[in-house]
């Protein structure tokens, strides 16, 4: 039987369902101090600046394919929508059960059958946009960046489109102190090489990025270069009303402006790595890898994550010029123009994980629902 938790509405002390205690709600906060994965403890906060929430995230511990004999792991996902919440909530709902089923068929977990998850999951809700958007229009420009980590037989496998971010701290043998390693490949316009690739992928385009109010955007309007969703910038059949006009282009476009292929990479974990910062890019903003990596190392794993976010949001209301205590009083909607949706997981590797040993926690689905 696979455990779940789910955040109570209000804060009123931890509920249980499957036998573990649930997280809680603090105001725009939800957090869970700490818990079990499959090989080690983790612990997990959000914080909601939208009006809605656009961050989803998620953490699985026990079977990574939709058989009993398949591998066994944990999965952790990020998920920082744009446009609104329905392709981050999409995702978070659907990319582990198409894992799971890919997984199935392939008897493994691989960068292959990560890349077909994505994929398979950015095709169905295209297909739901493509069914939908004449009566809802919006959703043809929502998006999601889509960050996961799946931890299996000792290695360690990121993807990545958009730019949140993994961040791994790890021993240095010759000092002892914990340096910050980022793993995850990002891809926003801001970096000069992003900007390079997808100017190679549309030559004949002097306008696919655009530097806006000191901001660089792909069309003028985003960011971000892949994501999963953002169907008006994958297919030119949205290009037209009842598209609202502010998203329409001038012209028409005959391939993807932005791309959903994640960006892979797989690490062997050695006795050094001391545990992972999976975060939505409103924890980055504020906050430096070593910083973050720093803060984690500096106190104890309990509630470690939300610790992160109160440190985040410190750094943005000294940047607005107002109290750290005014800053947590400011309403969701209102709270946008201080700090963006956070998302943290935390994830510490255990010996026994580096070993490659056979996990013995029980299994379990943890989703945040403030």
């Amino acid at each position: 039987m696979v455990s779940c938790w789910k955040p109570s509405a209000v804060d009123d002390g931890p509920r249980r369902c499957g036998g573990e205690a649930s997280g809680r709600v603090d105001g725009l906060l939800w957090y869970k101090d700490l818990g079990q994965h499959a090989w080690g403890e983790f612990s997990m906060a959000v914080i909601q600046a939208n009006s809605v929430l656009e961050d989803q995230s998620q953490i699985e511990s026990g079977p990574l394919s939709s058989t009993k004999s398949g591998p066994v792991g944990t999965f952790v996902g990020v998920y920082d929508g744009h446009g609104g919440p329905e392709a981050s909530t999409y995702v978070n709902e659907n990319l582990f059960c198409n894992l799971q089923r890919i997984a199935a068929e392939h008897r493994a977990i691989s960068e292959h059958v990560i890349k077909k998850a994505y994929l398979a999951t950015e095709e169905n809700f295209l297909s739901m946009v493509k069914k939908k958007w004449l009566n809802k229009p919006q959703i043809a420009s929502a998006g999601t960046c889509c960050l996961v980590g799946i931890l299996c037989n000792g290695l360690l496998y990121t993807a990545n489109v958009g730019d949140s971010r993994v961040v791994l701290g790890k021993i240095e043998k010759a000092t002892k102190e914990v340096i910050a390693i980022q793993l995850s490949t990002e891809h926003n316009a801001s970096i000069e090489s992003v900007r390079d690739e997808v100017k190679s992928m549309h030559p004949y385009d002097p306008n696919i990025v655009v530097l806006r109010h000191r901001v660089w955007r792909v069309k003028g309007l985003i960011q971000v270069t892949r994501s999963l969703g953002d169907a008006y910038l994958k297919n030119a059949e949205f290009n037209r009303e009842p598209l609202p006009l502010k998203f329409r282009l001038p012209e028409p476009f005959l391939k993807p402006i932005l791309i959903p292929e994640p960006s892979i990479s797989v690490l062997k974990l050695c006795p050094e790595d001391q545990f992972l910062i999976f975060a939505s890019d409103g924890l980055w903003e504020h906050l430096s890898n070593q910083e973050a990596v720093d803060i984690v190392n500096s106190y104890p794993r309990k509630g470690i994550a939300r610790k992160l976010v109160e440190a985040a949001l410190q750094e943005a209301a000294k940047k607005r010029e107002v109290r750290y205590s005014d800053l947590r009083k400011i309403e969701r909607g209102v709270r946008r123009h201080f700090h963006d949706d956070i998302s943290v997981v935390v994830v510490f590797l255990s010996t026994r994980l580096k070993g490659g040993a056979i996990p013995r926690k029980p299994q379990f689905s943890l989703k945040p629902d403030i």
